[in-house]
């Protein structure tokens, strides 16, 4: 009965994507600010018109349906218009880590048939060898940022704003014959082999997006600083999100707290996202306002636990951060550690002890929960019983770009297993307790590395801590921790060994203790398998 001509048609039913959330914002809001990079205040209608542009000389140039355009950008205003713009067109888009060594790099252009390649002048060096090095030959085009100062020989012939000019300003794009259609590649870390290339879709990217906005409180008109690289995820999906508040993206070439605590007040900064790392550099930067000097800003921070200490140090400079996690293969952020009512009469240290939380899904995530890999079946909530944190929904990857084992493998089950390993507490919540191969098992005790690098942040010398499984002819295994110290501060072995001790179990304390600066990858996650090669983990479980 409800079927019978009930059929989808083309005024009941639109495939979703978030293209469509600058074209309502540059409709309904079209002189409201959009973007914001130095001297340069461009509106909704402008940036509109720049990405019809963009989509327009990118089909005059021969890119079609399914094809790759790589960009090598900061977070400047070519790297929002790409988004959209690239998207249009019927291509997809693959942001590059503007962090990574030529030879990934090249990798990458090849495994995606990169068509076309965008490249700030800061990259043009890096970029260069890694053309050397790779099969395709995009169309190269150099993109000019009056923010970078330093003179660049052109990596090609085509200047973005040149490019765009010849493009149709009156573009009518069309949206993906299939919601499922391909959006996005963003590629993996690759701390072992190469990178896996992740290809999101346009339904993932406009519900994340969503999700993001609703999870978050994200006001109309939101005014977001772009701390978290755009490259990052698609910057969380972001991107599409500030579009569909008609918010405003203040862009920033890179991390830099004075710049970022003269942005904050002087555009009336609402939101803002980061890996610990991001805060933690904020907190401890020399004059960051504090107390009634900070304006009141919302963050996310992403990734494992956040430290009891950065959690608390945010609050000191204004900044409330709301706990979410995921993994480039759910578009970053899929879970939140939902608040709660009587979380804010809590006290600091109670408060950050629950908002530490992985948590629950996002509003259109299906799930998030821990299931033991054997039997697929969810662990008790008891907050003990350790199985695998698993993700099932819409925000969640097509696959792996030619790679149908990996895809296979990661799918086990009817559910994307993240590798993470965690517990659910009384109320449902996840937390992780470690990494799968980075549990320490010493004397036949589960050691989490996470749980002592917990501790060892709270020092007060201590800026970044990082603990691995050493190899030990009694023990099998012990904890060793590499500690990066604060500017100025002083810490002996046996001091950070008896600070441990007072604060944990016996088997738990480090056994060592490396100073120096602690390796991170270009999002800001610390390099644990660079530490594990450095004391040769390995050897304890081949031994």
């Amino acid at each position: 009965m409800y079927t019978q001509g009930l059929a989808r048609n083309g005024a009941n039913f639109a495939a979703l994507t978030p293209i469509d959330f600058i074209a309502r914002a540059a409709t309904v809001y079209p002189q409201r600010l959009a973007i914001v990079h130095g001297a340069l205040r461009q509106d909704w209608a402008t940036t509109y018109t720049r990405c019809r542009q963009l989509a327009s000389a990118l089909q005059k140039a021969g890119v079609g349906q399914g094809d790759t355009v790589a960009v090598m950008l900061p977070n400047i205003p070519a790297m929002v218009e790409v988004h959209f713009g690239v998207p249009m067109s019927g291509a997809v888009l693959n942001t590059l880590n503007t962090r990574l060594e030529p030879e990934s790099l090249a990798f990458m252009l090849d495994h995606a048939q990169a068509k076309v390649l965008l490249v700030d002048r800061e990259f043009v060096g890096v970029m260069r060898k890694a053309l050397a090095l790779c099969q395709v030959k995009p169309l190269l085009i150099d993109v000019t940022d009056p923010e970078y100062a330093l003179p660049v020989e052109p990596l090609g012939k085509l200047d973005y704003e040149e490019f765009i000019s010849g493009g149709d300003a009156a573009f009518e794009w069309q949206p993906p014959a299939d919601e499922f259609d391909a959006i996005c590649l963003n590629y993996t870390s690759g701390t072992t082999g190469n990178p896996k290339g992740v290809v999101y879709h346009h339904r993932g990217a406009y519900l994340n997006a969503i999700g993001n906005a609703i999870e978050w409180d994200m006001p109309k008109h939101a005014v977001y600083l772009w701390t978290l690289p755009m490259f990052h995820c698609n910057g969380w999906c972001f991107p599409w999100a500030v579009a569909a508040s008609a918010g405003v993206n203040v862009c920033l070439r890179k991390v830099d707290p004075a710049k970022i605590f003269e942005l904050i007040p002087k555009h009336g900064v609402t939101h803002m996202c980061g890996a610990p790392i991001v805060y933690n550099t904020l907190i401890n930067a020399p004059g960051a306002p504090k107390g009634g000097k900070a304006k009141p800003v919302v963050g996310l921070i992403a990734g494992a636990a956040p430290p009891v200490a950065v959690l608390e140090g945010a609050e000191s400079i204004g900044i409330k951060l709301t706990h979410v996690y995921g993994l480039t293969e759910v578009y970053g952020p899929a879970s939140v550690c939902a608040e709660q009512p009587g979380w804010d009469d809590l006290s600091p240290e109670a408060r950050a002890q629950l908002k530490r939380r992985q948590g629950v899904p996002y509003p259109l995530q299906e799930a998030v929960t821990v299931l033991d890999p054997e039997t697929m079946r969810e662990v008790p909530r008891d907050g003990e019983t350790i199985g695998e944190v698993m993700f099932r929904g819409n925000i969640v990857m097509k696959g792996y770009l030619n790679n149908e084992k990996a895809t296979k493998e990661a799918f086990a089950g009817g559910w994307f297993h993240t590798g993470d390993l965690g517990v659910l507490d009384e109320h449902g919540y996840v937390i992780i307790k470690d990494r799968s191969k980075d549990i320490i098992i010493s004397g036949g005790e589960n050691i989490s590395s996470v749980e002592v690098e917990d501790i060892l942040y709270k020092h007060p010398a201590v800026l970044f801590a990082a603990v691995v499984a050493k190899p030990d002819p009694k023990w099998g295994e012990v904890p060793c921790a590499f500690i990066e110290l604060k500017e100025g501060a002083r810490a002996t072995e046996a001091e950070i060994i008896a600070y441990c001790r007072s604060h944990m179990s016996g088997f738990k304390t480090p056994k060592a203790v490396v100073f120096g600066a602690v390796p991170k990858t270009s999002t800001g996650k610390i390099q644990k398998f660079l530490l594990r090669n450095q004391v040769e983990s390995a050897k304890a479980i081949s031994a």
